[in-house]
């Protein structure tokens, strides 16, 4: 007896921690109490013994064994053994009462198989019961019921015994919830059953979204403040699309290249930080939003025609021209140059031969070269590339007999002086060449 109490109560105290449910779907219970014949008024000992199967929320099937014994009508030691097989009703099924409840009251009935003195046949029980839960895993029951016993002969009479039990126990549910994301919530109850490993869910196992804005705290760079599903649940007060905490100005509209801070003159610095607000477009600006002036000569390169060579505000910013020769009045075709290259083509020859014709008929006319690029590479990359193609002119007017002596002035304007837009592929054609003025 002892050895049996003590595996009942480690049954008690270390199984799982569920209930019976759809996941954990058996259970066993053990039980004793007292039963009485109607139809004599005997009494004896009854121990039950049953095996639960989870059916839904509001039935179980069981399979139930009752003894009688020592019944006090009878010289045998065993009176009743009858088997049943009872569907049973709950009222803790989440309609009545929770299928958490502390009481969980029942209605059963089902068919039997009783042997009784001898005799055996089909009968039928009925009764009401409830469980007390103790833990998620085990609860005290008690019930009482009516068995609708068999008809037999004993001593020349007719006796049919119509028998009522009161029994008491314990009931141990069996298994283990299933909970396949393994957030706690086990998978009957979870509404979000493949939540990502290692995120907080709420009651019914989805992942938490704890400011409201349908994005889940996992997924939310800004958990706490409601925001917007294309800025990762961020808030974005002057719709500029850039998130606040990101936002240098959050509540200005700007642009996401200066962190969401205006540039009114659009020239790459954000109004705050732009001590020159009003520069006119398209004009190079300093960190401070301030006109650039590459050569030093109070010009800002906006306005100065030669902005790398120190000028003079009355010449645009070149220098002062040297009175010298005279440019006579004509005009010659520029010699043009493939894309970054400096050689010259024998269409491009064709043109410069025509410089070269001048040159020979008018032994005291000088030549000036002026070398130029379009807007593709590096402002100073495009200096050196004007000056060679300057060179490679030089170099073909030698070969013809022009010497040295007769150039006036080579000077590379690299991609400061375009004639044409550097937007198409026609315009930055024209804009790479050389040029040339003929002095007396």
């Amino acid at each position: 007896m002892k050895k049996l109490l003590l595996v009942i109560l480690s049954v008690i105290f270390f199984q799982p921690s569920f209930s019976q449910t759809a996941e954990k779907k058996w259970a066993i219970g053990l039980g004793a109490g007292v039963y009485g014949n109607l139809e004599t008024d005997g009494i004896g000992f009854m121990p039950e013994l049953y095996l639960s199967r989870f059916l839904s929320p509001s039935f179980d099937l069981r399979l139930q064994q009752d003894l009688g014994l020592f019944n006090s009508e009878v010289k045998s030691s065993l009176d009743v053994a009858n088997y049943f097989l009872n569907l049973r009703y709950k009222f803790n099924n989440g309609k009545i009462l929770s299928e958490t409840s502390f009481l969980q009251p029942y209605l059963y009935a089902g068919p039997g198989y009783l042997f009784d003195n001898k005799t055996d046949g089909l009968n039928f029980d009925a009764g009401v019961g409830t469980k007390f839960k103790l833990s998620p895993s085990t609860a005290l029951f008690i019930e009482g019921g009516y068995i609708d016993g068999i008809e037999y002969t004993k001593n020349n009479d007719n006796i049919k015994e119509n028998l009522w039990k009161v029994v008491g126990g314990i009931e141990i549910s069996l298994g283990k919830s299933k909970d396949s994301d393994g957030d706690g919530v086990k998978d009957s109850k979870d509404q979000c059953p493949d939540t990502p490993a290692g995120v907080v869910v709420d009651a019914k196992g989805c992942p938490v979204d704890t400011d409201g804005d349908g994005i889940a705290d996992y997924k939310d760079d800004c958990p706490t403040e409601a925001g917007l599903l294309a800025l990762n649940g961020c808030p974005d007060r002057d719709g500029d699309g850039v998130a606040d905490k990101d936002d240098l100005c959050p509540d200005t509209p700007g642009l996401p290249k200066l962190k969401g801070c205006p540039d009114s003159d659009g020239d790459g610095v954000a109004d705050k930080d732009d001590q020159c607000p009003d520069t006119p477009a398209g004009w190079k600006v300093d960190a401070k939003g301030c006109p650039v002036d590459t050569d030093g000569d109070g010009i800002v390169d906006g306005e100065d025609e030669c902005p790398t060579v120190p000028g003079t505000k009355a010449n645009k910013g070149c220098p002062e021209k040297e009175t010298g020769p005279a440019m006579i009045d004509m005009k010659f075709e520029n010699v043009h140059f493939a894309s970054d290259k400096s050689y010259l083509t024998d269409y491009s020859k064709g043109r410069a031969d025509k410089v070269i014709a001048v040159l020979k008929e008018n032994p005291g006319y000088k030549v000036k070269i002026y070398g130029h690029t379009d807007s593709r590479e590096s402002e100073d990359y495009n200096m050196r590339l004007s000056q060679r193609r300057i060179d490679s002119v030089v170099k073909y007017l030698a070969s013809k007999g022009i010497t040295e002596a007769r150039i006036l002035e080579t000077k590379a304007f690299g991609e400061s002086k375009p004639i044409a837009t550097n937007d198409t592929a026609e315009g930055r054609a024209k804009n790479r060449r050389v040029e040339f003025e003929v002095y007396k």
